[in-house]
């Protein structure tokens, strides 16, 4: 049930997020864009037009919701990490991983309770969690998952890892590559939520088969 219950909880805490996302964009009065905007931006407190580091207007009327989902997001991903044992390993790099996952999930409570035009040096802070520490955690997380999740899950991990972190590189320097500072940002901040997400899913539907499959063991002769 525990293992569940940290499974459901990063399904969840992903799900809920991308919800959020959707309904807070829509909301502006001026078109919001994932190539020009932030993700923080949909946490903004204030109307105003922000200079740094691109000129863009900046008005999200339903900003607590997107700050209660960063919350939540944060919440959920710690309690998935903190549930989900039997995903890992028993091994240091399991341990560091799952260490450095946590710092992530304490990142999207910082950044929700520090939005960006009023907290401006702690909400930076939390990003780094998210964004820093938690993109070397899902770098190092192939080497710590279970080898019951699966060779190709194990393989995408490091790879979505490298992605983003190449990414983060990217957006502190300032190259965009024609995606926009959103575009980077998210390139360099969603693989870990994508694959969060998909390593809650493997995780249930991993359970499902071993619980089938141990049923079927316990079942008399007779009855099969």
């Amino acid at each position: 049930m525990k293992y569940r219950i940290g499974c459901l909880a990063w399904i969840v805490g992903v799900v809920q997020f991308f919800g959020a996302h959707a309904v807070v964009e829509v909301s502006w009065s001026t078109p919001y864009s994932w190539a020009r905007n932030n993700i923080s931006d949909l946490g903004n407190v204030y109307c105003t037009t922000q200079t740094q580091p691109r000129p863009r207007y900046v008005c999200s009327p339903a900003h607590d919701l997107m700050n209660f989902s960063f919350v939540l997001l944060g919440v959920l991903l710690a309690v998935g990490v903190a549930c989900g044992g039997s995903l890992w390993r028993t091994n240091r790099t399991a341990t560091v991983t799952r260490a450095l996952l946590t710092s992530a999930g304490v990142g999207f409570v910082v950044a929700g309770l520090a939005p960006a035009d009023v907290y401006e040096n702690q909400h930076v802070l939390g990003a780094m969690l998210i964004m820093g520490l938690g993109n070397i955690g899902l770098l190092t997380a192939g080497a710590g998952l279970s080898r019951e999740v699966g060779t190709g899950l194990r393989w995408a991990t490091g790879l979505l890892g490298a992605l983003a972190l190449t990414a983060l590189s990217l957006f502190l320097s300032q190259r965009y590559l024609g995606l926009g500072i959103g575009g980077m940002e998210r390139v360099a901040a969603l693989p870990l939520l994508v694959w969060t997400l998909t390593a809650g899913v493997a995780g249930l539907l991993h359970r499902a088969r071993g619980t089938e499959a141990s049923l079927q063991s316990e079942m008399p002769q007779t009855a099969r």
